[in-house]
């Protein structure tokens, strides 16, 4: 059975306390997924095609579960295509997808590229049961608590995107294409409902101006700093949790007129 990370209270409050107990938590929680993670380092290496791994749902269960893409257990033939084209050419489904996690995934694993493919390479295994345990850590606290899941997912995936070679806009396009990172930098800046509506260029321009007027520069790469991700994370969750609060004062008020109309 899977252990459950303990969320005691909510709020910035509720994530200071689960900061302070994560390293614990994490190692229990990775203790509980051993059977999957064991498995998957024991026969990864034997995996030399796509085929090959959509064919073994327990080594599908790890590779999925590492970009956050559980819910694609079934979808096999997607999966298998995600795979085989890779991410080189420009017209493959991983490119074409908005998802960045299928890229991400195609990147990974390598079976799509002219080299063979990297399942059998030294690290390889721990680099992807590593994937696998932050992302289904964060997938439990989020069932929990919705904004300390996608915070965790914040901290785990957007340092990446920061520090890779890619320009600025590639990075901000990387991050308006995950639907995770795409809520938290949304609720961060305040933004409507209505904003994903927008053309795409119109949306980068703007996710840039309120990077730039919040933190100082409009650069992705300022997120590879521990004290600016710290501060996405904190205005994130205190926006999510006025937004809240906000909600309820509104529904309460709603309820009164309502009452009150009734009464009178």
């Amino acid at each position: 059975m899977t252990f459950q990370p303990i969320v005691p209270i909510s709020g910035y409050a509720g994530w200071i306390f689960l900061n302070r107990t994560l390293e614990a938590q994490q190692e229990t929680h990775s203790e509980s997924l051993q059977t999957n993670t064991d498995y998957f380092a024991e026969h990864i290496g034997e995996v030399k095609t796509a085929e090959d791994l959509v064919s073994d749902r327990k080594l599908l269960t790890v590779a999925l579960g590492a970009f956050g893409l559980d819910d694609d257990i079934n979808s096999t033939f997607l999966i298998r295509k995600v795979l085989e084209e890779g991410v080189s050419n420009s017209d493959s489904l991983a490119n074409k997808l908005s998802n960045q996690a299928y890229y991400n995934l195609s990147e990974a694993f390598g079976f799509g590229e002219e080299q063979p493919a990297r399942t059998s390479l030294s690290g390889f295994a721990d680099e992807i049961i590593s994937a696998y345990n932050t992302v289904q850590f964060a997938l439990d606290v989020g069932d929990q608590n919705e904004d300390f899941g996608l915070a965790l997912n914040a901290k785990s995936t957007l340092p990446d995107i920061a520090e890779s070679s890619v320009s600025n806009n590639a990075k901000w396009y990387s991050i308006m294409g995950s639907t995770t990172l795409r809520t938290v930098f949304e609720t961060a800046f305040g933004l409507p409902s209505e904003f994903a509506s927008l053309d795409i260029d119109e949306q980068l321009e703007i996710f840039k101006d309120k990077a730039e007027k919040r933190f100082g520069s409009d650069e992705v790469s300022q997120f590879s700093d521990p004290e600016k991700m710290d501060a996405l994370v904190k205005t994130y969750l205190l926006r999510s949790e006025m937004s809240d609060i906000m909600q309820s004062v509104s529904a309460s008020n709603t309820a009164l007129m309502l009452l009150s109309g009734a009464t009178s």
